[in-house]
């Protein structure tokens, strides 16, 4: 998993860095393949913005979200990232569940 950071307008320090890569690997356990993940923090007045877009599985998960602090923002827009990847794998499981059935023979209710 390929994870970079860029900051806009604000210096992009280690502790911010590892509190961000920290709460994107939690990602993992809903996307097996995730290929790269792209944060791009910005700072505009008292906005703290934060963006992450997440690409593996086929698949381009994107959340932003804006608070007064960074570290807000980055718990924040990870949460929108990992409910939108749960979503997406249990979808998958369903659709599986449904075709593994039609194959079969047995008639869905």
């Amino acid at each position: 998993m390929n994870i970079s950071i860029t900051g806009r307008h604000v210096e992009v320090t280690e502790a911010i860095k590892q509190h961000a890569e920290d709460k994107v690997k939690r990602i993992k356990k809903y996307m097996h393949d995730v290929i790269d993940v792209h944060i791009i923090l910005s700072v505009e007045k008292f906005r703290h913005k934060a963006e992450i877009t997440v690409q593996g599985d086929g698949l381009t998960l994107h959340g932003e979200d804006v608070t007064d602090d960074m570290y807000a923002s980055i718990d924040s827009v990870t949460s929108k990232v990992e409910t939108q990847a749960r979503k997406h794998k249990e979808k998958l499981k369903t659709a599986r569940v449904k075709d593994k059935d039609t194959t079969n023979g047995e008639e869905q209710p």
